[in-house]
């Protein structure tokens, strides 16, 4: 297996930009309520469907498992460390693996930033950083949820649908193999 597959310096700079821009918009949206919100105020643009209600977890994405903040550190810099790797040692054989990898990483890294205290809401009571979740479609959902959770969404269901892709191409490419050397089979014995 080759371990680092050479990629272009543009393609660097686009992976780079992917994640800097995730993490920019995540951050930026975070510090946007924490500025001008006060914690569970929650604001309508759609009334009944979707609201901006700010509020913070220190679980998963979506505020699931609240109080497992280590948990979800550790597991969180590993997943950055492996999709970081794939994807600048050059694994990363199309656009679209590229972009969900930089997605990932941007979700991961925008509320590794807040778990770590290093965002723009630290928990008085226990003193830890906590995610800001704001995104809340009433009654859709259950769960409020912030701009790295859909990164991290958004870029599991195109690495999903990459896999699907790549499974479907080489069904097809098998199937013609196996039609060519039928083929060639049948002229043989000719």
């Amino acid at each position: 297996m080759v371990w680092f597959k050479k990629k272009t310096p543009l393609e660097y700079i686009i992976y780079s930009a992917i994640i800097l821009g995730g993490i920019l918009i995540d951050q930026l949206s975070k510090f946007l309520v924490f500025k001008f919100m006060h914690l569970y105020e929650s604001i309508p643009l759609i009334k009944g469907f979707l609201h901006i209600t700010y509020t913070t977890n220190d679980g998963a994405a979506f505020g699931m498992m609240d109080g497992a903040r280590w948990v979800f550190i550790v597991v969180s810099l590993i997943a950055i460390l492996v999709f970081g790797a794939y994807l600048y040692l050059g694994h990363a054989d199309n656009w679209l693996y590229a972009v969900a990898l930089g997605m990932v990483i941007s979700g991961g890294i925008g509320n590794m930033i807040d778990r770590l205290g290093l965002g723009f809401y630290v928990n008085p009571v226990t003193g830890n950083g906590e995610v800001i979740d704001f995104i809340d479609f009433c009654g859709i959902w259950n769960a409020i949820f912030n701009g790295a959770d859909s990164f991290v969404c958004v870029g599991a269901g195109l690495l999903i649908l990459a896999l699907v892709i790549d499974i479907v191409k080489e069904s097809k490419e098998e199937k013609a193999k196996k039609a060519a050397l039928g083929k060639e089979n049948d002229s043989d014995g000719k």
